[in-house]
């Protein structure tokens, strides 16, 4: 792969190198034009890449050419839609902090395992924190533009292929309750719709718990927290690899929700990055050592021109666009409870990849085999960078 990505790139060996970019991000510059690469390799690259490939009007990192009926409609936009909603989704953030900070005055944080949050708060505090927050939510998601959300519950009605495959699975005759919420992952505003539906805890940065606003928010979600920077092996272990601290400070929450009606439910992104929304990335194993049953939920954002999803292109060129497009769309398949058997949980690999299978089937989501190192060498490629980031 690397001798591939040199000869890639073997047309700008002579420029400077920028540095690699991190998970969801692609690094702007004010001279896109010398960090392009040839057409020819550019297919080549999107053929190997196809789950990060960006295939909207705004083309490859959002930097492609536009016809100028697309300008004066962005600029147009720029100017009079942007100021509002950033107006109006800086006061709904302000907002719910302070429903927060009031709902956790005088009480003092759940801390265990290195961990802080408000989750576990009873009474009048957590209604209002739970009830605040999927309405604000929701109130932000339209002020983005997502007035209408489609929601299909799908009836545990399989084909018979998938029938066959879960025979034998033990099930209770009263249902369990999920321990984990597990979702495809294509953007930030995932997060938006999950907290507007079920407010669930979410797995973060531990950097996040420190952000103004946005850490006492994370906090009262019930986030767990970890050190999982973009070339950390914490990150990996939170997903299911090395660091066994952060899989069991995930596993319990997961086990705790499953087990305890009033625990925050987990929402789990096993994937670990994000991709263009068409396909499904294999499944890290973590969240499926609890051998809790999982509830699956598939999101997809269907554009005309401008795609939420949050692959190759940077985070402020992301927002601009998502800002300046007047309406965004969102459909979401609730699956049913998926109930491992015995054999998936004493084997968390086959769990995973039977629950990710499933979504697929569901969804029509193409399965893919390359995940978040493959993420980082494509968008080091689109930058002209001829030295691999550490995966």
């Amino acid at each position: 792969m690397e001798s591939e990505l040199k000869d890639l790139n073997s047309q700008s060996s002579g420029q400077p190198l920028p540095e690699p970019m991190d998970e969801g991000s692609a690094k702007d510059d004010s001279n896109p034009t010398s960090q392009s690469v040839s057409t020819e390799n550019l297919e080549e690259l999107e053929k190997k890449f196809a789950a990060f490939v960006r295939k909207d009007v705004y083309g490859t990192m959002g930097r492609g050419e536009l016809p100028w009926a697309e300008k004066v409609l962005l600029a147009v936009a720029f100017v009079t839609l942007v100021p509002i909603r950033v107006a109006v989704a800086v006061t709904l953030s302000v907002l719910y902090y302070l429903i927060c900070r009031v709902c956790t005055l005088f009480s003092a944080p759940n801390r265990e395992d290195e961990q802080e949050d408000y989750a576990h708060l009873g009474g009048w505090r957590r209604t209002v924190i739970v009830q605040c927050g999927r309405f604000l939510s929701r109130v932000m998601l339209f002020v983005l533009g997502f007035c209408w959300i489609e929601e299909t519950y799908r009836d545990p009605d399989l084909d018979e292929k998938l029938k066959t495959e879960t025979e034998g699975k033990d099930q209770s005759e009263e249902p369990e309750r999920p321990g984990a919420i597990i979702s495809n992952h294509i953007s930030y505003l995932d997060i938006l719709y999950h907290m507007s539906s079920t407010f669930p805890s979410f797995v973060a940065k531990r950097s996040v718990a420190k952000l103004t606003l946005v850490g006492l928010i994370s906090k009262c979600l019930g986030c767990v927290f970890v050190q999982r920077e973009s070339k950390s092996s914490d990150f990996k272990g939170v997903s299911g690899s090395t660091a066994s601290h952060n899989i069991g400070v995930v596993g319990e929450r997961v086990r705790e929700a499953h087990e305890n009606k009033f625990a925050p439910m987990m929402m789990v992104f096993p994937e670990g990055t994000t991709t263009n929304g068409d396909f499904l990335l294999p499944f890290k194993t973590g969240t499926f050592l609890s051998k809790a049953p999982v509830l699956p939920v598939i999101l997809r954002y269907p554009y005309q021109r401008f795609s939420p999803a949050w692959d190759s292109i940077s985070g402020v060129r992301h927002a601009i666009f998502l800002l300046c497009q007047i309406v965004n769309h969102i459909e979401v398949t609730w699956l049913p409870v998926y109930y491992p058997s015995q054999q998936e949980k004493d084997d968390p690999k086959l769990y995973a990849d039977n629950v990710r299978r499933l979504m697929a089937h569901e969804g029509k989501l193409i399965l893919s085999d390359i995940g978040l190192a493959e993420k980082r060498i494509y968008h080091a490629a689109l930058n002209g960078n001829n030295s691999l980031p550490t995966a």
